[in-house]
């Protein structure tokens, strides 16, 4: 009932890796299409996933609602994905979704520039130039997206359970490689507890995405964490009429459940819209 994540520089056999590890293990592969389909569902547009999508968005769209919309729809479909287990993500800051989750494994796919290089030239039969252009890009745009939504270096080899350097192996082997490492560290009893941690995860989230992009109500920064089955809601509202109205809205969610307030009054609040 395991959870790989994989995160990889261009040019490392991410997609190739994860399809065989998939294979290898019967785990369904969580492609970028099937994430992205399911924030089409949620309403954002094309124009929204070209400008977020493991890009480094400029200083506007930093700061726009549309970043928090793509961020919070993004963790609901990563939860929602994951709550069965046995599954492999790739990208998208998988591991940073799924951090100190139990039974999730991440992976980091690495290999030096000069290959990475000559695979690019090879896949499109491009010159030198053009290939070297296209992994700089990709480099800069995927550190840019994890410091901008995660505040974190995915360069960072402490971030992961297993680095891997796909300089001199095949797909096969990668998969292979990740596929043993996996099953001798992730427990039975681990895996579980994961599970049930990323069930509450799931409806957190949904509690959050409901207020904020259903009902709009106006509180900002609007986060839920879980502990001892008592869910917190964490924000900023400008009046105590705007908390109760969450707190109200959150407790009809989730029946039974524990709904404890973190959200701080500040008057006058002005946010960028």
């Amino acid at each position: 009932m395991a959870i790989i994540t994989i995160s990889r520089q261009i040019a490392s056999f991410g997609d190739e890796i994860a399809e065989k590890l998939a294979e290898q293990l019967g785990y369904t592969f969580i492609t970028r299409q099937v994430l992205e389909a399911e924030l089409v569902k949620h309403g954002l547009t094309e124009d929204k996933l070209s400008k977020y999508d493991e890009k480094k968005p400029g200083f506007w769209a930093s700061l726009a609602r549309d970043r928090d919309e793509y961020f919070d729809y993004l963790r609901e479909a990563v939860y929602w994905h994951a709550r069965n287990g046995n599954c492999i993500f790739i990208g998208r800051g998988g591991f940073a979704i799924l951090k100190d989750v139990p039974g999730c494994y991440a992976v980091r796919l690495v290999a030096s520039d000069s290959v990475r290089l000559e695979r690019i030239m090879k896949e499109f039969s491009w010159p030198e130039k053009k290939a070297r252009a296209l992994m700089d890009e990709s480099d800069a745009n995927r550190d840019g997206f994890h410091k901008c939504f995660f505040n974190t270096d995915h360069d960072d080899p402490c971030s992961y359970d297993l680095v891997l350097n796909t300089d001199r192996i095949n797909p096969e082997t990668g998969a292979a490689v990740i596929s043993d490492a996996c099953k001798t560290t992730v427990s039975d009893k681990s895996a579980k507890e994961g599970l049930r941690q990323i069930g509450e995860r799931l409806e957190a989230q949904k509690i959050v995405n409901h207020i904020v992009f259903d009902l709009q109500i106006p509180v900002h920064f609007l986060e839920a964490t879980v502990k001892d089955e008592i869910i917190t809601l964490h924000g900023i509202a400008d009046s105590s009429a705007v908390i109760e109205r969450v707190l109200d809205v959150a407790r009809s969610l989730v029946p039974g459940k524990e709904i404890t307030s973190g959200i701080s009054l500040v008057h006058d609040y002005k946010a960028y819209p």
